[in-house]
């Protein structure tokens, strides 16, 4: 998973497990900000049924702390800049971690069905979408390419002259092994 992008278009790519490259132009895209908003309304479809309602102050809690996961990762997204996304999938990570230390603490509390298995499911969600903010954390530190959401006007242009130049060797490359007869701009394309 990295940032990278082309055009003018903002993008966002992440590599996935069989090192495809998926592009994402909007959060509501990205499968851990999806996982993240179902672990939101999974926490409070918990919290309503009455299984925490004794615990109000853990109810509100792990209710703020689970939708502060899908938040950060939105804000982050949006936000321009590498360093801001990698600043609030940490907060994001944070907040799936407080998630976590406060449904060990409801299974301590309820010890009853089917509560204290709903805590168990909703463990195992918010411990995938931590590992998942972890290895995107990673491979954005890891990526040497600069987001395109930090380029400005110039740094722009210039990345799309030099593919008009890298097209145009391709091209001069590709006459003279006789697969073209002359150069154009449609053919570089």
């Amino acid at each position: 998973m990295a940032v990278a992008g082309g055009g003018d278009e903002e993008k966002i790519s992440l590599w996935d497990e069989r090192g495809r490259v998926m592009r994402y132009k909007h959060f509501e895209d990205l499968p851990v900000w999806r996982k993240a908003i179902d672990l939101a309304f999974r926490v409070h479809a918990l919290g309503v049924s009455g299984e925490l309602r004794a615990y109000g102050g853990l109810r509100d809690q792990i209710e703020r702390a689970a939708l502060s996961v899908s938040n950060n990762i939105a804000e982050g997204f949006e936000r321009g800049t590498r360093d801001e996304l990698i600043s609030f999938l940490y907060i994001a990570r944070g907040s799936a971690g407080e998630v976590r230390s406060m449904i060990h603490l409801g299974q301590r509390l309820l010890k009853e069905e089917p509560a204290v298995s709903e805590l168990r499911e909703i463990h195992e969600v918010v411990l995938d979408i931590s590992r998942q903010l972890g290895g995107w954390i990673e491979s954005l530190k890891n990526t040497e390419t600069a987001d395109p959401r930090d380029r400005n006007d110039a740094a722009r242009q210039s990345a799309s002259e030099a593919r008009r130049r890298s097209a145009f060797v391709q091209q001069l490359q590709r006459i003279a092994k006789g697969e073209l007869d002359s150069y154009t701009e449609e053919n570089a394309q």
